[in-house]
This record gives C-alpha cells, structure tokens and sequence, in this order.
C-alpha cells in the first residue's frame, strides 16, 4: 500500500460539491469522501487503497461501491485512471500531468507536464503518436524500492 501524506480527516471541499454538480452528478457521501480522500492524499490510489484510507478514516465502504465511484468519477474528468501492472490506480484530475509507473510494484507518480515537454514532442515526430485529450504520457520503469 502507498504511504498517504496526509494522515488527517479528509475535509470536503467546496470544489468538490461544485465539481460534482458541474458533472452533472448526485453529491452522496460517498462520492464526497472519495475526492476529499484522493487529495488529501495526493497520491493515486487503487480501489483496495482507497477502502483502506476510508475505513481508517471510519468511513468503511464496500469494494464494488468505492469501484463504481472510481469509475463514474473517471468517466466524466474529475479522476483520472492509471493502468497498472496491478490494479488501476485512481488520481485527482488537476493540472496536466505525465505518470510514471512502476513496472513491477504499480506505484504510480506524477510528473509535471513541463519535464516531458521535449521527449513527447520527440516522440511525437518519430511515430506520429499524439497524446490524448489529456496530453498525459505514462513511462514504465522501475521505483527506487524496485530497482534496488
């Protein structure tokens, strides 16, 4: 399991209840705590870790409730999802940003969009491939814990 930075209580935000309405969806508790837990954490979290960080926070909520929350919220922008090796794993969509994903583990990391600038260009001009509508690559590798 991903070490959380944020150990406190998940507050919900303003933005959250008008992210939601925005999207056009129900503001349930569930959805609610699901966001405030996601950045709270700043992590990207699969659908066993984010069970865990709601229980322990004594919001225990059931597997396929906090899946199906994953992916609503996925579905219409307000969480990206991150394929695996291993479980996807769910993050805050905010500023646009690259993931690095461990090959082995599954440990995904942000990445500012401004780092990657030249190489997806360049990979753009040797393949013709272009990022999606979010403009997020994923580069597989190795963690540091993996590759010691």
């Amino acid at each position: 399991m991903q070490e959380t930075r944020d150990q406190r209580p998940e507050t919900v935000q303003p933005e959250h209840r008008a992210s939601l309405m925005r999207h056009g969806l129900r503001c349930t508790p569930g959805r609610l705590r699901i966001l405030a837990l996601l950045h709270a954490s700043g992590l990207h979290l699969s659908t066993a870790e984010a069970r865990t960080g709601l229980a322990r926070r004594g919001k225990a909520v059931h597997t396929t409730t906090v899946y199906r929350t994953l992916e609503t919220l996925a579905a219409v922008g307000l969480v990206h999802a991150v394929p695996g090796p291993g479980p996807t794993r769910y993050g805050i969509t905010g500023e646009p940003h690259h993931h690095i994903v461990c090959g082995l583990c599954g440990h995904v990391a942000a990445l500012a969009r401004e780092h990657l600038t030249e190489a997806a260009g360049r990979v753009e001009e040797l393949t013709g491939l272009r990022p999606d509508a979010s403009g997020s690559l994923l580069v597989y590798g190795r963690c540091w814990r993996c590759a010691a």
